[in-house]
Parts: C-alpha cells; sequence; structure tokens
C-alpha cells in the first residue's frame, strides 16, 4: 500500500489546503475520463490545477462580471463537493491500488478539509484508503485571505475567520471601499454559518462608520435578512426586519443613476418580499417581486442576467405557494432557460411537476441536477419520492440510501426509509433508522409515528401509545398516527377508543384502508349496519380490493 503524508493545516492554502495537495497525487494518472466528471469538485479544491482539467459544467455566471454573480453558494455545497471529491478519489485507487493517508495538522484545517476526511472516512472502504491522522505542529502565520475566491466558491468558514482577522487591522478611513466590500462579505459568512450576532455587530459597525448610501441600504437590507432569516426561529423578528428593508428601500429609491436604482432597487424589494411571506402576506410579496421584474426588464435589459432569473425563481415560489401552479411552472422554466447549467432551479420545478402529477418531467429535472452538479442529496431524495409513488419501492430505496450515503444528518430520508422498513416488516431497521432520525430532529411527528408502529408490532403497548400520543400533540393532522393508536388501542380489546381514533383520521382523509378497518372495529363491538356502510362506501373507493369484496356480505 502507498503511503502520502499531507500537512493540511489551512495556514499553508486556505480551504481546501488537503484536498488540493491531494488532488495535486492523483490527477495526473487519473483514469481517462474520470477527472472531466468532477470537474467543478477539482476546479474548486484544487485551482491549480485548473489548467488541466477543463471546466465541462458551466453556469452562466461563469462568464459575467464578479459584481453580476449575485448567487453566492450556500454552506452546504461543501458538503457536496466533498462528496465529489470522494468519488473521484474511489475512482482512482481503484485503478492505481489502495492508498494510506498521514494527514499532519489535521486539527488545524479549514472546515472544508475536516469536512472532506470525515466524507472519505464514510465512503470508502478502508481497504482501499486509510486515512490516519499525523503529528500536529501548526504554523503560526497570518491565515490566507483569498476573498474573491471564498465568497465565489461558498467557502463561509473561511471568509468568516480570516476576514475577522484582517478586518482587526484595517481602519474603515484606510479604505472605505475595502473596508466596506471585505465587512459585508465577512458578515454575510458570520450569518451563513451561525454567528448572527457577530453579523449584526459588525453591521452596526457600519452603521457607525460611513454614510455611502449603497452602502448602508445594503447594511440595512442585510440586517433585515438576519431578521427574518435567523437559524433561531424564536429569534426571528419579521416587524423589526420590516423597518430594516424599508429603510434600504427608501435609499435605493432615491439613487441617481436609473440602471443602479433599479438594480439595487429590485434585490431590496425582493428582500421586502421574504419579509411579507413571514409576516404572512403573500400577496403584498407577489407585487413586490413583480416590482423587481419590472424595473430588471425596463433597465437592466443587456446586465444583471442572475438577478433577473433570481426574481423569476422566487415569483415561481410564491406563485406555488398560491396554488397558481401553471404560472410558477412558467416561470421556473424561464429561470432555467436563463442558466440550463445552474441546477438548483431544476430541482424547485422537478417537485411542482411531482406535484402536477407529470412524474417523468419529474424524473428528468432530477437527474439535471444529478448531472449538473456535485453529488445532491436532495435530487435523490426527491427521486425517490417519484418512484415511490410509481411503486417502484426497490428504486426509492435505492436513492434513499444513497441520500444517507451523501448526507447521513438529512433528517427526512430516515422518515421515508423507516416507512418503507414497517411496510416490508422490517422492524429492527426501522428502529434503527427512526432512532438516528430523533437525534436530528426529536420533535418530527412522522418520526415518532413510525417509532409508534414499531413499537405496536413488538407488542411494546404503553410506549407505542407515548409515541403515537406524541406524534399527534406534534401533528394533530396526522392521520397515519390517528390509524396507529387505533390499532394499538383495537389491539387491547378497546374498541371505543379504536372507533373515535379511525372517526378522526377518517375526517381528515377519507380511504378505503381506513374505511375497512373500521368496520372491522365496528363488526367486532355488534354494529354490523355501520360495519356494512363502511364496507359499501370502501368499495366504492376501491372497487378491485379482493379484501373488501370478500367482506362485504352477500
Amino acid at each position: 500500500m502507498d503511503t502520502i503524508v499531507i500537512d493540511a493545516d489551512r495556514r499553508i492554502g486556505g480551504p481546501y489546503t488537503l484536498a488540493a495537495a491531494l488532488l495535486g497525487h492523483l490527477v495526473p494518472a487519473a483514469p481517462e475520463g474520470l477527472a472531466a466528471a468532477y470537474d467543478i469538485e477539482i476546479r474548486t479544491a484544487a485551482p491549480r490545477l485548473r489548467a488541466v482539467v477543463p471546466a465541462r459544467r458551466r453556469s452562466l455566471a461563469d462568464d459575467l462580471p464578479r459584481a453580476q454573480r449575485v448567487l453566492v453558494p450556500g454552506v452546504r455545497r461543501s458538503l457536496r463537493v466533498a462528496n465529489g471529491l470522494a468519488e473521484f478519489v474511489r475512482g482512482c485507487l481503484e485503478r492505481s491500488g489502495p492508498l494510506r493517508l498521514t494527514v499532519v495538522n489535521l486539527g488545524e484545517a479549514d472546515h472544508t478539509d475536516a469536512e472532506l476526511v470525515a466524507v472519505l472516512r464514510r465512503r470508502l472502504d478502508p481497504g482501499l484508503l486509510v486515512v490516519e491522522e499525523g503529528p500536529s505542529a501548526p504554523g503560526s502565520g497570518p491565515l490566507p485571505a483569498d476573498f474573491d475566491r471564498y465568497r465565489d466558491e461558498g467557502f463561509h468558514h473561511a471568509m468568516a475567520e480570516s476576514g475577522v482577522e484582517v478586518l482587526r487591522g484595517l481602519a474603515y478611513e484606510d479604505d472605505p471601499q475595502r473596508w466596506q466590500r471585505l465587512l459585508q462579505r465577512v458578515a454575510a459568512s458570520l450569518e451563513a454559518v451561525g454567528r448572527e450576532g457577530e453579523a449584526r455587530d459588525l453591521y452596526d459597525r457600519a452603521r457607525r462608520a460611513g454614510t455611502d448610501p449603497k452602502h448602508r441600504a445594503t447594511v440595512a437590507y442585510a440586517t433585515a435578512m438576519i431578521l427574518v432569516r435567523h437559524h433561531d426561529p424564536a429569534r426571528r423578528d419579521p416587524e423589526q426586519a420590516l423597518a430594516w428593508i424599508n429603510e434600504a428601500v427608501t435609499i435605493t429609491s432615491l439613487l441617481p443613476d436609473t440602471r443602479e436604482r433599479a438594480f439595487h432597487l429590485g434585490f431590496d424589494l425582493n428582500g421586502k418580499a421574504l419579509v411579507e411571506v413571514r409576516r404572512g402576506r403573500r400577496e403584498a410579496a407577489m407585487e413586490l417581486v413583480g416590482q423587481a421584474i419590472g424595473l430588471a426588464e425596463t433597465h437592466l435589459p443587456d446586465e444583471h442576467p442572475v438577478h433577473r432569473l433570481v426574481l423569476y425563481a422566487n415569483r415561481a415560489q410564491l406563485l406555488a405557494m398560491a396554488g397558481r401552479r401553471e404560472a410558477a411552472l412558467a416561470d421556473y422554466t424561464r429561470a432555467i432557460d436563463a442558466d440550463p447549467g445552474y441546477p438548483d432551479y431544476y430541482l424547485d420545478r422537478g417537485n411542482l411537476l411531482h406535484e402536477l402529477g407529470r412524474d417523468e418531467e419529474a424524473l428528468a429535472d432530477y437527474e439535471a441536477v444529478m448531472r449538473l452538479s456535485p453529488p445532491f442529496p436532495e435530487a435523490y431524495y426527491n427521486r425517490s419520492e417519484v418512484r415511490y409513488a410509481a411503486g417502484d419501492l426497490e428504486g426509492a430505496r435505492a436513492d434513499l440510501d444513497h441520500t444517507l450515503e451523501l448526507d447521513p444528518e438529512f433528517a427526512p430520508a430516515y422518515v421515508n426509509r423507516c416507512g418503507l422498513h414497517v411496510a416490508a416488516g422490517d422492524y429492527p431497521s426501522a428502529r434503527q433508522d427512526v432512532e438516528r432520525g430523533l437525534v436530528l430532529a426529536p420533535d418530527d411527528p412522522y418520526l415518532l409515528c413510525v417509532l409508534g408502529q414499531v413499537e405496536l408490532a413488538e407488542e411494546r403497548y404503553p410506549e407505542a401509545r407515548i409515541a403515537f400520543d406524541q406524534a399527534l400533540e406534534l401533528g394533530p393532522d396526522l392521520v397515519p398516527a390517528w390509524a396507529g393508536r387505533a390499532e394499538l388501542a383495537f389491539e387491547r380489546g378497546d374498541n371505543e377508543a379504536a372507533l373515535a381514533d379511525l372517526t378522526r383520521a377518517l375526517k381528515l382523509e377519507e380511504t378505503p384502508e381506513l374505511l375497512f378497518n373500521r368496520s372491522l372495529v365496528y363488526r367486532a363491538a355488534g354494529l354490523d349496519r355501520q360495519a356494512r356502510e363502511d364496507l359499501l362506501r370502501a368499495a366504492v373507493l376501491a372497487p378491485a380490493d379482493d379484501d373488501i369484496r370478500r367482506a362485504l356480505p352477500h
């Protein structure tokens, strides 16, 4: 087994210091076509390799000036990149043979490299790659400060750490423009990594330092976004956010340059739309996004195309929320047609197509995400739902397995997979998934409902009742929990409680299964007329169901 030693200290190269060195070792000997398949991941982690790994998957933003690239990658993008890099490493080692990687200064690695090491250990067989931690002797120099790269790639942890360090030694008076730009970037990254308090402190510092209108409007907008998007829902305050976003709109409405005003005011109106959504005023939000689109179409026909497509996608989301699905679909399509290389809106359009029953088109959109992006857990999760609806349980299970391989903290995938385990009678696996899911989402009513089903199947009746009760407390409209609690009551001979729960379930959703089950309880309680009425209604809803036909008295 070959052995290589790599120093991961982020002071050497910032984000992906380890990854860049590992790729430098593997890319020159990679199997033909493999590097091209992971071009985004390699070019993101190792900029020096861009000359030998051309960009195959490109987005509209790649050819725009930085000022027009308004979509900054989110903090979760690095996990997708890490998964793609792990797959590339596996492809290389399957050809070249196993490798032992000793990582020096792992404790000093940037977030991106620490995440990559975790993914490599999780996804690659130790017979192929052994990652071991070497000694620690961190350097003492300054952190790299490639802030344009950090912003473009969404390296929020590095932007926050290095940016705060630079801001300590930089006064506003030294270079107001540089100071303002860096402060905005650092504060945005602090917000992205859940450090909103520090971001807010920076925005307050900016308000004390300068009077530039555009800068003050940007800071007011950013403060409003903290107040409506805070990681802790209890700390969100849409009313205070409205005050701040109105400050931004007031300022940008007065900018003298027509095109500059159209862009900045449109940006702020779009932000105000989110505030109005959080205030429960969706129609007002849609009007605001419409105004922003009008400004862009009238005054920015030849610039800021990413800004326009974001506005179309945001209006699509609002239209979908209002039940205007065809109009929403048209706006998503406008956004995708404007930038066919950007994956995220395919995911949103696919979800809408699935809701409309256009599952073949939905699958095509989810698979477009898979082609265009580094491994995207949501695309596999959403495809699993389409496959499940089509009766492809094996395909749905495979997609859920892959979703959780890519992201073991993707709680909704545990919900769906444990449901498949219950349907297959595999209660130990279902319990394992429920327990994992509840660690991530302890108040998820669906997980608690499945836990109740597992406890019921294993005849742990008190525990089952507790789980169903908790599920219904959190999700009073959760039909499977009412049905599960009814089955529990029936098993324990409490027909009255079983009838009450089944009747509540049927008020929420009338299905032949629920009617059939209630007929069984009615019959056990000696209420034959009511049992027959339920069976007759079930037969109308499911005329081909053999169990229902056999149960009907002749």
